[in-house]
């Protein structure tokens, strides 16, 4: 339903770098289409059927790591929160679809860093991210690459970020409070169990107590 408009995205994509003069991993409008297809893509909509925005997932190292890449929001539709919209969509899906995933980014955006900095990526070296070669290859389209060849690949024009799942791990102890409302009724009956039983220890030993005071009364009475 949504292929059609792969070619408009890429062209856009195309134009967006140009304007900015930054480049960009070229992506063809079939491999776009792929991504929709697969599910593994967001493209928002105006009401009057004009595609609006769009982002896309790519996994690298067998799925150690996920890119959200070719964010791309429709001129006529910017500084609205858009962008900021549809990053955070695609970013939820990434975690869904690759919950145990590093999810990266590199980008010479400040908008898009900000972003990325409120779902929770940090700055990092290149060396942090994916090695995949094939990831790297994609490089060879943008105008910068050979600065990040004459860099070794340790540095170049974009900034990279990482959001690290283990990073954000809740703690054990927390994990124990969301476990105690999910089984509320036993914990119930364990807390009705723990007091029923407080309160015999509690009337055996004062049984105890009492039967000792009246043993000493009777004691100094057959004494006196």
């Amino acid at each position: 339903m949504h292929v059609p408009f792969s070619e408009q995205i890429c062209n856009q994509m195309a134009e967006s770098a140009k304007q900015r003069g930054t480049g960009i991993a070229y992506r063809s409008p079939e491999y776009i289409s792929q991504k929709m297809e697969e599910g593994k893509a967001i493209i928002a909509f105006h009401v009057s059927g004009v595609w609006a925005g769009f982002c896309y997932i790519e996994t690298w190292s067998h799925g150690q790591f996920v890119a959200n890449s070719g964010l791309i929001v429709h001129p006529d539709y910017r500084k609205e929160g858009l962008a900021r919209m549809i990053k955070k969509r695609v970013f939820e899906l990434s975690r869904e679809l690759y919950p145990e995933a590093k999810i990266f980014g590199l980008t010479t955006g400040l908008a898009v860093m900000k972003i990325n900095s409120e779902l929770g990526y940090e700055p990092v070296t290149y060396s942090e991210l994916t090695q995949d070669e094939n990831f790297w290859s994609g490089c060879q389209s943008c105008v910068n690459y050979d600065i990040l060849m004459a860099k070794e690949r340790k540095v170049c024009m974009c900034t990279a970020m990482l959001f690290d799942p283990k990073d954000h791990e809740k703690p054990k102890k927390d994990n124990f409070a969301e476990d105690l409302k999910k089984r509320y009724s036993l914990y119930e009956r364990w807390m009705k169990f723990k007091t029923l039983r407080l309160s015999n220890i509690r009337i055996l030993k004062d049984r105890k107590n009492g039967n000792g005071n009246q043993d000493s009364n009777e004691e100094k009475t057959i004494v006196g």
